[in-house]
């Protein structure tokens, strides 16, 4: 592991590849992560296909510190993610005797066969508290398996959370600029990104009811450093003849 901890998020369901349902647990876990300095690297989504979530797992898990999935451990049949994540380790997937036991005290009296897939745990992992509806994720070594309501999701993250190694967090500036397209201003941020490596610099175009407008983030660990670095894009664009932007928290 490096010192500044990477992550990876893996989307599984066909609903999300079908259109039927926006995702919207990306950017919940991508603002989770920043906030406790570990860089979300990338983002993938895979359908309800057993052999495509485990391909994209086993990519994931290693290349990066942590993976986070969401998605696909419902009690239905097409809810395979347990299985994928068990077959990507190589383990068994026996029931967890707390998870059986945490979902025959939810569901008493009517715990069937259905509900009963949930509490299938691979080998080896630990439960991650869902305070939600009970139906527990799990952690495998540096995978973190989660439900895909997003509500659920949410919810589960305040386990994960004291179980994640912390990294240094990122800070991030922005010069707003009015009334100027991204083409007066790629010389300038190119100059301003050249000379600050340790860096990123990013160029965000919008449309407004007072027309184009663009968004400059300078972003790093070092507060300092990110602000010499704005001021410092803020002579490039006055030297470019750009109106002077104005410069606000990201």
């Amino acid at each position: 592991m490096s010192d500044q901890p990477s992550a990876a998020v893996l989307i599984i369901g066909d609903e999300i590849l079908s259109g039927r349902t926006q995702d919207t647990n990306l950017n919940v876990i991508a603002r989770f992560l920043a906030d406790l300095g570990v860089d979300l690297q990338e983002a993938r989504t895979v359908g309800d296909g057993h052999d495509r979530i485990v391909e994209a797992l086993d990519a994931l898990r290693a290349r990066y510190d942590y993976v986070i999935t969401t998605g696909g451990i419902g009690p239905t049949h097409d809810d395979v993610t347990a299985e994928a994540v068990a077959a990507a380790f190589g383990v068994d997937l026996p029931f967890h005797p707390e998870a059986l036991a945490i979902l025959e005290r939810r569901y008493d009296g009517d715990f069937n066969a259905a509900r009963r897939r949930m509490a299938r745990i691979p080998q080896g992992a630990t439960l991650i508290r869902n305070p939600v509806s009970d139906a527990p994720g799990f952690q495998i070594d540096n995978v973190f398996v989660l439900a895909g309501v997003p509500q659920i999701m949410t919810a589960m993250l305040d386990d994960v959370r004291p179980r994640m190694r912390t990294g240094r967090v990122k800070v991030e500036r922005a010069a707003v600029v009015s009334g100027a397209g991204e083409g007066l201003l790629a010389a300038p941020l190119e100059a301003a990104a050249r000379a600050r490596p340790d860096l990123s610099f990013g160029s965000y175009p919008r449309f407004a009811e007072g027309g184009w407008g663009v968004k400059l983030v300078v972003g790093g660990r070092d507060v300092a450093a990110v602000d010499a670095a704005t001021r410092e894009l803020l002579d490039l664009l006055r030297e470019a003849g750009v109106p002077k932007a104005e410069v606000v928290d990201a």
